[in-house]
């Protein structure tokens, strides 16, 4: 990264520069100490340097290894944007995003080293949006570690925005409403969560895009980014998706809960625009829904 000092950073130290330019801290030891270089005019200096108008700064990070325990796969992938900061993918329901005990191999962090590798880029897997395995849609990866920085920052300030379609067990009576509930993990259960007072605070906001003969189609925006979020809200309204057996969803028509991310919207954190990608409705999803409207 690259930039020219303007009379507004005249003057400052190189620390507060980078800081302003929201070059975190962790990013400055890993420079320090794993090989990168923080340079002013083509001479490499310390973050006390007093910087002075028109000169020119860069930084150079590390170069990123995968961890020994995640290896490349060659898994296709359906790609909806790249470019030298980040990619969009459209996960397919039953991949992982990440290795489990479980599921140790085929996760999208597995498929992302392999498509590094392919491409000669040297980095590691930094998936910014996760989802659940049996969860379609999109997903935001950034290349490189400072990108998946930058995307942390805006995510905490809402920056980052998803929008997700699913199908609800039975008829939701309003067209619209907003869920605010604590969610936290079940006492006896390490993966399943629930609306309990001791919970982090969640809110799900969701708008009926149509009811059928067996459920609910739904549009929902999450406030907030709990494990299980809209999975655990819809049960708590008492319509659990289709296909969720994790927390009672019927299972007749599909065999996995019928949740899609299909848009999300943010600003590039170097172009400066904002971008806005989409995933159409998945194959099993689009099959049900045709299928129950002609009744």
């Amino acid at each position: 990264m690259k930039w020219i000092i303007n009379e507004s950073d005249a003057g400052k130290l190189l620390k507060e520069f980078l800081k302003k330019e929201e070059i975190s801290r962790t990013a400055l030891t890993d420079i320090k100490f794993k090989g990168g270089s923080i340079q002013v005019n083509g001479e490499e200096v310390n973050v006390r340097y007093k910087l002075s108008i028109g000169e020119e700064v860069t930084v150079i990070f590390p170069i990123e290894y995968p961890s020994e325990g995640l290896k490349g796969e060659e898994i296709p992938l359906t790609f909806l944007y790249e470019d030298e900061y980040l990619l969009v993918i459209n996960k397919p329901a039953g991949m992982n995003t990440i290795p489990s005990r479980e599921h140790p191999d085929g996760s999208l962090a597995n498929a992302l080293i392999g498509y590094y590798q392919r491409s000669g880029l040297q980095t590691t897997s930094h998936i910014v949006t996760r989802l659940d395995r049996d969860t379609s849609g999109i997903v935001l990866v950034a290349k490189h570690r400072h990108v998946h920085h930058l995307f942390s920052m805006m995510q905490r300030s809402g920056g980052v925005k998803r929008t997700y379609e699913a199908f609800a067990d039975g008829r939701v009576l309003l067209d619209s409403g907003t869920i605010q509930a604590p969610i936290g993990r079940k006492d006896d259960s390490i993966i399943e969560r629930e609306v309990r007072e001791d919970g982090q605070f969640a809110c799900t906001h969701y708008r009926v895009l149509e009811r059928n003969r067996n459920f609910t189609y739904l549009e929902l925006t999450l406030d907030t980014g709990r494990t299980h979020q809209i999975r655990v809200h819809m049960t708590y309204l008492k319509h659990p998706l289709l296909g969720d057996d994790l927390y009672g969803g019927d299972r007749s028509l599909i065999a996995r809960q019928a949740l899609h991310c299909k848009k999300i919207k943010f600003i590039h954190p170097f172009l400066r625009e904002e971008m806005i990608f989409t995933a159409p409705l998945p194959d099993d999803m689009g099959e049900i829904l045709e299928a129950d409207s002609l009744f």
